[in-house]
């Protein structure tokens, strides 16, 4: 069976790199060495699966199969400080294209699929996360205080005027997600969002990321029950 295509890009920084696929916001890992990038990504794949399923689009028929060699790399873009300290942060041209009403709803669905598979995570996890050989990491609650904080720095970035809401505060949290939401479902001509940086592709990959990074570090570090 033939895969499909998947059109990437990559943003290099000094000591670390990201990946990202193009039409699937979200689906992004990072590695310290770029060779490693490709297979990153498609080991990603069939946890990304969950996500596109949850969106209600179709997704690769065997996410398990994919290789490197079904992907096109279409952009690199020069990381920064930002990349080096962990984060996709890089606006690529890609991001600038403009946003269909058809694409709009479809990118929105998916951000929205990362904080629904993002909740579901979390409600499953224990308090107390395995820690790392060091014993750094943090546990579940600090990880989830930490993505309301930025979900809120991400609306401040969209122009969204919100007070950041107790992460304990689920009907504030939903408000502040709703926001975004509504704003990233508007077609867009690919300009920055309310005149700042940030386009709105950018903005959902940047979005969609950063939650499931999160969601997927707590399933790794979730102790297996018994």
């Amino acid at each position: 069976m033939t895969l499909p295509r998947i059109s990437t890009a990559e943003e290099i920084g000094t000591t670390r790199a990201f990946a990202w696929a193009l039409d699937w916001p979200g689906w992004c890992r990072g590695a310290r060495d770029r060779l490693l990038l490709p297979a990153a990504l498609c080991a990603a794949a069939p946890r990304y699966a969950v996500v596109a399923s949850q969106a209600g689009l179709e997704f690769l028929a065997n996410p398990a199969a994919l290789t490197p060699a079904d992907l096109d790399l279409l952009e690199t873009v020069e990381g920064s400080a930002g990349t080096d300290f962990g984060v996709a942060y890089t606006v690529a041209e890609h991001d600038r294209r403009p946003v269909a009403a058809d694409d709009a709803d479809r990118m929105t669905r998916l951000v929205l699929a990362a904080w629904v598979v993002f909740d579901r995570v979390v409600a499953a996890a224990p308090a107390v996360l395995a820690k790392g050989p060091r014993g750094g990491g943090r546990d579940r609650d600090k990880i989830v205080a930490h993505c309301v904080a930025s979900d809120s720095a991400y609306a401040g970035q969209m122009g969204i005027r919100l007070k950041e809401p107790s992460p304990t505060d689920r009907p504030a949290v939903e408000a502040g997600r709703r926001a975004m939401l509504d704003l990233l479902r508007r077609p867009s001509d690919g300009s920055p969002l309310a005149g700042r940086k940030w386009p709105a592709r950018y903005a959902a990959r940047r979005i969609a990321w950063h939650t499931l990074d999160h969601a997927w570090e707590i399933e790794d570090k979730s102790e297996p029950a018994g």
